[in-house]
């Protein structure tokens, strides 16, 4: 049974005051907190099993080997991936969206050829295909959602022409929480010969995962919002396409041979692994799925539901405040605006004062913002460790703002 008051009692930093309230952590989409296990396992690498990996014959060498390499077989199991090969460790999302862009796209693709991409994608799934289109000539596509906040797929796959290479989506909106359908996509891109790259930062952490069977070429993942450690994180990259990819940094580790005059790359995943990697980020990372496994996807993703229809109901009550995006399939994302001139920097600001902590701003999803016609909203984003007393608390503070703003 999925007891949330257990679950609290595992993040020592629930357990602290803000401004002499007790913390209501409702930032979890920027960045997850830790539990105990795991800053327990990040304490005893550094303290105690520190050393490099891969070229070391001694001891710690070893040992640090064995527990950074099982991080891979963790995170296959964690996505649904069956070849644990197909797993490439990254800093995150965002060093996994550029070597996909820098590895794969851009010696294939030319000047003309299309990306498409969903008006809601965070910047890091847009700021890389920018740098195609200043440099080759790419042409960027765009597709709206609609009213709802939700992107038709059936849109998606029409604007597919002969020019197309690539769809780079995102699975779970930051700003929305609107759960895009991937696997329609994929199966109506792999007719086409479309390869899809999929942003799974949001999604990766509020669902189970079958990534073998949902189809998408590329899918990457940030430890951060896992709740493992910052500079931690994977992508996961079908065989077939890891074959079209050049190495994006190249360094130690992911050479077999240097001479003067050529290089013998490593094998995949390796080849794209330059360099000494985040050892003790990626070891914390693997703690922080084995953590949530433990737990089940399953039972984290019902909590969350429930979670996320009580806040929709108390959030609806409220007259004076807009939500924006009502997607059916919404994951806990909550962002809202306040009737009036109160800036989403002051509502987060006296929130603060209650204790909530929320997101302000444009959450790094600039087209989605020009797309509602806002130019901020405060966020909050519920997780596994959350509570229906927590909604409670949101509300009341926000009652306040609507006092002091009216």
């Amino acid at each position: 049974m999925y007891d949330v008051t257990l679950i609290r009692n595992d993040f020592p930093i629930l357990s602290r005051e803000v401004n002499g309230k007790p913390l209501t952590y409702l930032d979890s989409g920027a960045s997850a907190q830790k539990p105990q296990v795991v800053i327990d396992a990040i304490t005893q690498a550094y303290a105690q099993e520190y050393s490099n990996v891969h070229r070391g014959l001694h001891y710690l060498s070893n040992l640090a080997t064995e527990k950074y390499e099982g991080v891979r077989s963790t995170i296959a199991r964690f996505l649904g991936v069956r070849d644990e090969d197909e797993i490439v460790f990254t800093s995150g999302t965002t060093e996994a969206i550029n070597m996909v862009a820098y590895g794969w796209a851009m010696p294939r693709f030319e000047a003309g050829d299309e990306i498409i991409l969903s008006v809601m994608e965070h910047h890091a799934n847009i700021v890389p295909w920018h740098f195609l289109r200043e440099r080759q000539g790419v042409v960027l596509k765009w597709v709206d959602v609609d009213v709802n906040g939700d992107l038709d797929p059936q849109a998606v796959l029409n604007a597919i022409t002969p020019k197309t290479k690539l769809i780079a989506v995102t699975h779970m909106s930051n700003v929305l929480g609107t759960v895009v359908d991937i696997a329609a996509i994929t199966a109506g891109a792999e007719e086409q010969g479309v390869a899809v790259l999929v942003d799974g930062s949001q999604a990766a952490v509020h669902m189970p995962l079958d990534l073998d069977t949902l189809g998408a070429d590329f899918y990457a993942v940030t430890g951060h919002k896992l709740y493992g450690p910052s500079g931690s994180g994977a992508v996961h990259i079908r065989k077939d396409r890891m074959a079209e990819m050049q190495p994006f940094i190249g360094g130690g580790d992911m050479i077999r041979e240097v001479h003067k005059d050529s290089v013998i790359y490593n094998d995949p995943p390796m080849k794209f692994e330059a360099g000494t990697p985040g050892i003790v980020q990626q070891i914390g990372l693997g703690v922080a799925l084995d953590y949530m496994m433990a737990h089940g996807m399953d039972a984290i993703a019902a909590h969350e539901r429930d979670l996320c229809g009580y806040a929709r109901t108390r959030l609806d009550g409220l007259n004076w405040l807009t939500v924006q995006g009502n997607s059916k399939t919404k994951g806990a994302i909550f962002s809202f605006t306040l009737d009036g001139a109160a800036h989403a920097h002051d509502i987060s600001t006296v929130l603060d004062k209650k204790g909530v902590a929320v997101r302000a701003g444009q959450h790094c999803a600039g087209p989605l913002m020009d797309h509602l016609g806002l130019a901020a909203t405060c966020r909050a984003s519920f997780a596994m460790y959350n509570t229906r007393d927590e909604v409670d608390v949101l509300i009341d503070a926000l009652e306040l703002c609507h006092e002091l703003f009216s």
